[in-house]
Parts: structure tokens; sequence; C-alpha cells
């Protein structure tokens, strides 16, 4: 089950969706719905529904600018036209759970994020 729908996608991009977009938007929001509830399927209804779109976004769209969504880097040449960026967490095009995505599932801090060694104190460190 989908939290969110293309309509919801839609109105946060920068162009109407075609007929095809649309159907691979709603697969998308699927495909994110599991990969959620895998995270936490108790978290709140309308975080899930932020998740989802912006899971979504990422895969399917770039900015209007030319700039890819989750580039963390890029740069552009002149004449000879040249251009490259760097695109962070997940490959273009695939679903992932972005940092601030945890935090609003409310996971952040329970998936590997810590070290069993930050639970100990000083003295026993040294002992």
């Amino acid at each position: 089950m989908a939290y969110a729908t293309y309509s919801d996608v839609q109105a946060r991009m920068s162009h109407t969706m075609s007929t095809s977009e649309q159907t691979i938007c709603t697969n998308l929001l699927d495909d994110a719905a599991i990969m959620i509830d895998n995270y936490n399927k108790d978290a709140d209804s309308n975080n899930k529904k932020v998740v989802s779109i912006r899971m979504v976004m990422r895969s399917m769209s770039s900015s209007s600018d030319g700039i890819p969504i989750g580039a963390t880097q890029g740069s552009q040449a002149g004449l000879g036209y040249s251009e490259s960026w760097t695109v962070g967490t997940g490959a273009v095009g695939e679903l992932y759970l972005g940092k601030e995505d945890k935090k609003l599932l409310g996971v952040s801090n329970k998936i590997g994020a810590s070290s069993p060694l930050e639970a100990l104190t000083c003295k026993e460190v040294l002992i």
C-alpha cells in the first residue's frame, strides 16, 4: 500500500507527468512503501508520505536547471563543453532512504549509527 499518489509527487515537480510517468511513479511509490515499512512500520503516516515523495522524486527527476537531484558536486566547462556530476548516496534512478528520511521515520540512531564502545565510561575503557 503506497503512502502517496503520483499527484502528490507531481505537485512537487516542475512538470506534468505523462501517462507512462504516472504509471512508473505509482509503481515506485508501492516499492517505496515496502522499503519504508521495513525500516519502521509504526512511523507517523504523514512522515511516511513525505519520505515516499522524496524517494520517488530522487528516482524520477532532475531539477529544472539540469542539476541531477542528489548531486553533491558538479563542474562545467566552456567552448569544448564538458559536464560532470558526483551523485551522493544511491545511484541515479534508485530508491533509497536518505539521512533526513531516516530521521523522519524515527530510525536514524537505531541502525548501525553507534558503536558499543560509546556506552563505556572512560574508567571502563582504561581497565
